[in-house]
């Protein structure tokens, strides 16, 4: 007789703030299937905000020497809110989509704010597209240096605009991954490729903040005035 899969809830018990340091909230987020650890960058209620996931190793900083406090710090700058997670189970790709939609759960109903777009890296990349493509919730995803493993559902994240970025020198994730990624998804949709930048970013790290935050800010702020 054959064995029935019994289906989890996955659910979000408890967030506490461990501490505030210069004005980003340290957060445990417990949930039924153990702990999310998260940095919140914070904004006025009914902002736009940003969830960033890391690769298949997960961390709160991202690539090129601490992208995702860098860029979270520029959109706070612009009112806009962040919120940096680490996976329960790193490289674990259903559950961390899970997490991240919980974390576009906290930021949207728990939290107040407007529209949230998505941005992981690597691995990470995977993981926002699926997420976006899961989450009616979801204005807008960046992929950067992206895996094509867990992208079934590019064709998916449309009607929300989707980023894909690489570096053409990436010793990881060759750059036709995201150009294999953009190929499937559907408008809206933009690629960028960075000349010489390896998986890191960190070779073109000026262009890509300028890029993605602008990229950002742009789609976020049309999701608002839609009141989406």
């Amino acid at each position: 007789m054959a064995r029935q899969r019994q289906e989890q809830e996955f659910v979000l018990e408890e967030v506490r703030v461990e501490n505030t340091v210069d004005g980003v909230e340290e957060l445990v987020m417990r949930t039924n299937a153990g702990q999310i650890t998260a940095r919140l960058h914070p904004a006025a209620p009914g902002a736009a905000a940003v969830v960033w996931v890391g690769g298949a190793g997960g961390g709160l900083d991202g690539p090129a020497w601490g992208m995702y406090p860098r860029l979270a710090g520029q959109l706070a700058a612009q009112g806009i809110a962040s919120l940096r997670l680490h996976y329960r189970q790193p490289n674990y790709l259903e559950e961390c989509v899970a997490d991240t939609l919980l974390g576009v759960l906290y930021l949207s109903q728990l939290r107040g704010y407007g529209p949230v777009a998505l941005v992981g890296h690597s691995f990470g990349g995977a993981v926002v597209i699926s997420a976006g493509a899961l989450s009616e919730d979801v204005a807008a995803v960046v992929a950067m240096s992206s895996q094509t493993y867990g992208t079934d559902l590019a064709p998916r994240v449309s009607p929300r605009p989707l980023l894909v970025l690489h570096g053409t020198a990436d010793e990881v994730l060759p750059a036709a991954c995201s150009e294999d990624i953009y190929r499937r998804a559907k408008q809206p949709k933009e690629l960028l490729l960075y000349p010489g930048c390896r998986h890191g970013l960190d070779e073109c790290r000026d262009q890509v903040d300028v890029d993605v935050v602008r990229w950002l800010t742009q789609q976020l702020a049309q999701k608002t005035r839609e009141g989406k």
